[in-house]
């Protein structure tokens, strides 16, 4: 659900970069004043696993399109809603940046989309009412779809609202909607039951992290261990599994193609979104997670698994910048303190 900027005016691009600073603002404020130091090494391993998981697309059946997790609600799960948001932002930031997923001017909308509904809205309104502290596993369960099909929702509906106030393209309301909402409600299912999965995986190992959350947990609690094994597991994620992502377009492209009668969306070709794309051109180092040259061991046949060192590494790469941007974020925060 990665937002281009063809979609936006520049008025409602900086509108929503502005709404999205003061949250910003506001969550790092938050994560300062806890002043739980213990965080850091879990924001960031955390951060470059959510990374290389969005890197995986999944099909989804009978639209031919796919889908992958926003991560906002496993974040917010861990490490409460403030470092959550702090976390999916630079995730996000670097995937603009850096491999040119989503936008530029489109950012701070992508990063209110995927990070405001789920940590804000989702996460306390819908999980936290639901799992209460000593929750059955399918009770987790249950939370964790709910409010992941919530979060999502709420975040196609953004999508569409801000395309048609934007007023750049010719895609209608209704018919945006009517695609956006049904794909993204299959989206939230498989990332919520992803989620739960997760969860209860950590919540056997270390209950005390998941039912009080981490900045909650006893001092004594030790989170290398955990920070450890998550740090493993983003680097299999990014590294191998996706070779084995769908290679169908996402919800929102299959949505925008539908409605568009299968064309894609031209940016203007001058003014803010010329300058914009010609920005983006010169930092993203690997556009579209490949490398510069674009060369691809398996050719152009399509391959099950499509085994492409280009796209391992830059999971590996793409979640190291990640882990880099949020521990040094996390570490200018205590050092305000």
């Amino acid at each position: 659900m990665h937002m281009a900027d063809a979609l936006l005016s520049p008025a409602v691009g900086a509108t929503m970069w502005a709404t999205t600073a003061v949250a910003l603002a506001a969550s790092a404020r938050r994560v300062r004043e806890n002043g739980e130091d213990r965080l850091v090494p879990l924001m960031g391993v955390l951060g470059a696993f959510v990374f290389a998981a969005q890197m995986i697309n999944f099909a989804i059946p009978a639209t031919g399109s796919s889908g992958h997790i926003g991560g906002g609600l496993l974040l917010s799960i861990l490490l409460g809603p403030a470092a959550a948001f702090v976390v999916i932002a630079s995730v996000l930031s670097v995937q603009a940046l850096f491999f040119a997923d989503g936008g530029l001017l489109a950012l701070g909308a992508n990063i209110f989309n995927l990070g405001v509904f789920p940590c804000f809205l989702a996460y306390p309104l819908v999980y936290r009412a639901i799992a209460r502290p000593g929750a059955t596993g399918a009770r987790v369960g249950v939370a964790a779809v709910l409010a992941a099909v919530f979060g999502l929702q709420l975040g196609a509906l953004g999508v569409v609202m801000q395309t048609v106030a934007s007023g750049i393209s010719s895609l209608p309301a209704g018919p945006f909607l009517w695609l956006m909402l049904p794909v993204h409600l299959a989206i939230g299912v498989v990332e919520g039951l992803a989620t739960a999965a997760l969860v209860l995986f950590i919540r056997r190992a270390r209950p005390d992290l998941v039912e009080r959350g981490v900045a909650s947990a006893g001092k004594a609690s030790p989170i290398r261990p955990l920070a450890t094994a998550l740090a493993l597991a983003a680097a299999v994620t990014g590294g191998v599994l996706p070779w084995f992502a769908s290679a169908q377009p996402d919800g929102l492209e299959w949505s925008v193609e539908r409605v568009a009668g299968g064309a894609t969306v031209p940016a203007p070709e001058n003014g803010v979104h010329e300058r914009l794309a010609r920005l983006q051109d010169r930092v993203a180092g690997m556009p579209d997670y490949e490398p510069p040259s674009g060369a691809r061991t398996t050719g152009d046949a399509p391959a099950w698994p499509a085994v492409n060192p280009g796209k391992s590494l830059a999971g590996l790469v793409g979640g190291f910048a990640t882990l880099l941007l949020v521990t040094l974020a996390a570490l200018a925060l205590r050092h305000r303190r």
